[in-house]
């Protein structure tokens, strides 16, 4: 008897826990506004794929005020610097920014990532192959990605970002991504 109990517990666990997932979509994220809009979820969830190694995560990270620390070694792994293989801890920030962007997007298209943490030794080779790569990248401090979504225009991804007001946006329109970080609001491009 007891073991059906606790099976029923179990199943009663799951349920609430996918519950909580369908939450998600119903739970918009705003970086740096953690007294958000009140009803706005407990749940915070990234979805993205590397256009680089062809990886992808799709994970909640965020439940009840929490960070789930495997979740964000996850993004953190996949958001890597490819060319070096090299992981830095990515601004939690960030993470919020990206996830509240796609949120207002209103697709279940992950985001293609192009770029997320860069080395100084992958800055700079960049730089030197063109324009539009800053010296001090937010790259550099695991605090910026440059994104796109093969359903929204840059536009459409720019004013998404734009309206969380958690950091930096840029568009590149003939490059087709966005790029967004959690450092100081400002908006180019």
């Amino acid at each position: 008897m007891e073991s059906q109990d606790n099976s029923n517990l179990s199943r009663r666990g799951l349920l609430g826990a996918f519950a909580g997932i369908a939450m998600v979509s119903a739970a918009p994220v705003y970086s740096k506004s953690f007294g958000y809009v009140k009803g706005a979820g407990n749940i915070r969830r990234v979805r993205l794929r590397s256009a680089r190694t062809g990886e992808s995560v799709d994970t909640i990270y965020w439940i009840d005020g929490q960070y789930i620390k495997p979740a964000m070694k996850e993004i953190n792994y996949f958001m890597r610097d490819w060319r070096e293989n090299s992981v830095a801890k990515m601004d939690p920030n960030l993470i919020d920014v990206i996830a509240a962007t796609h949120f207002r997007l209103d697709t279940d298209e992950p985001f293609t990532l192009l770029s997320g943490y860069r080395t100084s030794r992958t800055n700079n080779m960049l730089r030197s192959r063109g324009s539009g790569v800053a010296k001090k990248s937010y790259h550099l401090k695991a605090q910026a990605s440059d994104v796109r979504l093969k359903s929204r225009s840059v536009s459409n991804i720019a004013r998404a970002a734009v309206a969380g007001r958690g950091g930096g946006v840029g568009k590149y329109h003939r490059s087709g991504f966005v790029h967004v970080d959690c450092g100081p609001i400002r908006t180019w491009g």
